[in-house]
């Protein structure tokens, strides 16, 4: 899973379940009905599973599921339900081979999400999970423990005119009245937590691999002209990542899906990767967030935690790590060698101040951060390639992907493999890359000004100003341009900032415009120029300063900028839209519309990211009752990190009286028990 998202994960996703070393379960038939009105689940699910050795009980993780019926081998047998745990009751033999099924119902109260059936809105219905960190037992009797590994083939029952997406390959489509069945059928075995389903309304673009295998990249209908700019480089990965990696693609085919207010930035489900909506970009978004990293990341996880999973915390290296280390690598081949070492480079400083500041850790510390296993273990390969030579890391890593294929495995019998192809002692490497909670700072330096000219130069090389403005304006990469910018930001003025970066490449000039504060006469028409720059980072930052700087020519700037959206996040809108409202000389009489379409961006039906935005502008000039209650509905959403702001946003207000009493009066028109953290503040004041 990619780090954007991931520090709620770290925090709430270290608890594993345990592990049954007696039984060994097989296949499971999934077969289920969403109910989107009731925002609950319907299915029956069959296990095959053996016994190892004799035992009298065996048990499935189900939390709050209400158990309609359980059987083996066709007989109603004896159970336990303590809403978090079935257990079942019976002398089980040796080396039998029982069939478990069970009928339920449940309303997960997560890991199911249930989005745009309560409003209006045509097309904006969709059902997704999400089950690392949050465990697919909640909506299916199944194993929180990774180191169960189940062959699960999908039926999901569903209305018609949606699309459903599951693991494995379509095997079938049955219509029956308003519904369809869809089969998806898998054929190797895999964790629970990888087990998902999305529904919505979606097309699809086709690609076939190298190596043959089924690529789908599935896209709203409305975003027809995203799809090129969302999924650019899909097949270059993929086919770059099965010849680096030296392992065949384990699973029967790939797909991609985008769905709305996910938790995360994607989620890489055995052949099926859920991610987030917000990469979903036009070409001029790509420049500023696109989804290469996240794709990439995704992907190589399909071999790094789906194929080989770890078999605890204290080795989710194996996982994060390794996800990351080859996204860099797809990313440094379809962005080149600058790409790559300077990703390296920033997120070594990271690495090292953290470290400098008594935080540094371990990665074999299961507690340990996302900056930890995701840079510092990409960190670690890179320099686990670097002593060992090419031929060994690549066959010790071919090695270790065939050895554990479908099993779990630890930190020791990944380097065992390592160790197998090479005579160096790894001693060292150990205890500096893996178990201290130093970042080795001066290695990772060596390595770099090593392998990249201009890391080098920015390290070893004195530079004046005049020397600087020819950096910016020549042919070097850009990261060493940004890097320039950042270091010499404290002793350039405005004007000088300005000038030594307006003619260089389009991040360099962003990177400037960040940086600049107030924008000098004498630069106004350079910075004017950037309203059209190819960026809907720069295009904002440039209408904030300049909208900031020239009070007389606030109307022609917002005239210039009035139908730009900008990212998925509307970015440039939403400034916009502020800055049209508080901007009296422009169009007065559409300043009440500009408020309340500002307003309508707060609602559920649109984007977390959205809502945040807009929630930020109105909270400097003002949140109207139809606000307020939207706020209210955010400080119980299932993202985490929207509802930690719409929680802190809310006790801010609450600290006004005036807003105090108005949000005591638009509660009492909400059904209470809904908003469990609302009731609770009012209560206290």
């Amino acid at each position: 899973m990619i780090r954007f998202f991931l520090v709620f994960f770290f925090l709430c996703g270290r608890f594993y379940g345990q592990h049954q070393q007696h039984v060994n379960f097989v296949e499971s038939k999934v077969v289920i009905e969403p109910l989107p009105k009731e925002k609950a689940i319907k299915g029956t699910v069959s296990y095959t599973f053996k016994i190892l050795s004799a035992v009298d009980s065996v048990f499935l993780d189900a939390q709050n599921i209400h158990l309609n019926e359980v059987s083996i081998d066709g007989e109603k047998t004896a159970f336990e339900n303590n809403g978090k745990r079935l257990v079942l009751k019976k002398r089980f033999k040796k080396n039998k081979t029982y069939q478990l099924k069970i009928a339920y119902t449940t309303k997960p109260k997560q890991t199911v999400y249930f989005l745009g059936w309560d409003d209006n809105i045509r097309h904006n219905e969709q059902i997704w999970t999400q089950g690392q960190g949050k465990y697919t037992s909640h909506w299916l009797p199944s194993f929180d423990d990774m180191q169960e590994k189940v062959e699960f083939d999908v039926s999901i029952l569903a209305e018609k005119n949606y699309e459903v997406i599951a693991n494995g390959q379509l095997r079938s489509q049955k219509d029956s009245l308003n519904k369809t069945l869809w089969q998806y059928d898998m054929q190797k075995p895999m964790s629970s937590y990888l087990l998902a389903f999305a529904i919505g309304n979606y097309n699809k673009q086709k690609f076939i691999s190298k190596s043959g295998v089924s690529i789908d990249n599935y896209y709203y209908p409305s975003d027809s002209l995203k799809v090129e700019p969302t999924y650019r480089y899909t097949q270059e990965i993929f086919d770059f990542l099965e010849s680096e990696i030296g392992v065949t693609y384990p699973w029967q085919n790939y797909k991609q899906v985008p769905v709305r207010d996910f938790i995360y930035a994607g989620m890489e489900n055995t052949g099926c990767t859920i991610f987030s909506e917000g990469y979903v970009v036009d070409s001029t978004g790509f420049v500023d967030k696109n989804y290469v990293n996240v794709n990439a990341h995704e992907l190589a996880h399909q071999w790094f935690g789906n194929l080989v999973t770890e078999k605890d915390g204290h080795h989710h290296w194996l996982h994060e790590g390794f996800a990351t280390y080859y996204a860099y690598m797809a990313e440094k081949k379809v962005f080149g060698n600058d790409f790559f070492y300077w990703k390296l480079w920033d997120t070594a400083q990271e690495l090292h101040r953290m470290s400098e500041a008594g935080r540094g850790e371990a990665l074999t510390d299961p507690k340990s951060s996302s900056l930890t296993f995701y840079e510092k273990g990409a960190w670690a390969l890179a320099i686990l390639r670097e002593r060992v030579g090419e031929d060994a890391f690549q066959n010790g890593m071919k090695s270790y992907l065939t050895k554990y294929s479908f099993q779990n495995a630890t930190i020791e019998d990944f380097l065992n493999e390592i160790k197998a192809e090479t005579n160096t002692d790894l001693t060292e490497f150990e205890q500096s890359w893996l178990n201290s909670d130093k970042f080795p700072e001066e290695e990772a330096i060596t390595y770099l000004k090593k392998y990249n000219e201009s890391i080098r130069a920015f390290v070893d090389n004195e530079m004046n100003g005049n020397q600087l403005k020819n950096v910016l304006s020549g042919n070097h990469p850009h990261q060493y341009k940004i890097a320039l910018l950042e270091k010499f930001k404290s002793t350039l003025s405005s004007e000088a900032l300005i000038n030594s970066a307006i003619e260089s490449d389009l991040l360099t000039r962003q990177k400037m415009l960040q940086l600049v504060e107030d924008i000098p006469m004498e630069s106004k028409e350079d910075i004017e120029t950037l309203l059209g720059d190819k960026s809907y980072i720069s295009q904002e930052l440039a209408l904030y300063k300049l909208w900031s700087s020239f009070s007389n020519d606030r109307e022609k700037y917002l005239e210039v900028t009035e139908g730009v959206e900008g990212l998925p996040n509307k970015n440039v809108r939403l400034l916009w839209l502020t800055l049209a409202i508080v901007t009296e000389s422009f169009k007065p009489e559409s300043t009440n519309e500009y408020y309340n379409e500002l307003v309508d961006y707060t609602d559920p039906s649109f984007s977390w990211d959205v809502r945040m935005g807009a929630f930020q502008y109105l909270a400097e000039i003002g949140l109207s009752d139809d606000a307020l209650v939207n706020l209210i509905d955010a400080t119980e959403h299932h993202s985490w990190q929207f509802k930690k702001y719409a929680r802190n946003l809310t006790d801010e207000l609450l600290q006004q009286k005036e807003y105090q009493k108005r949000i005591a009066t638009v509660f009492k028109k909400l059904n209470q028990n809904d908003f469990r953290y609302i009731n609770s503040k009012l209560k206290e004041e």
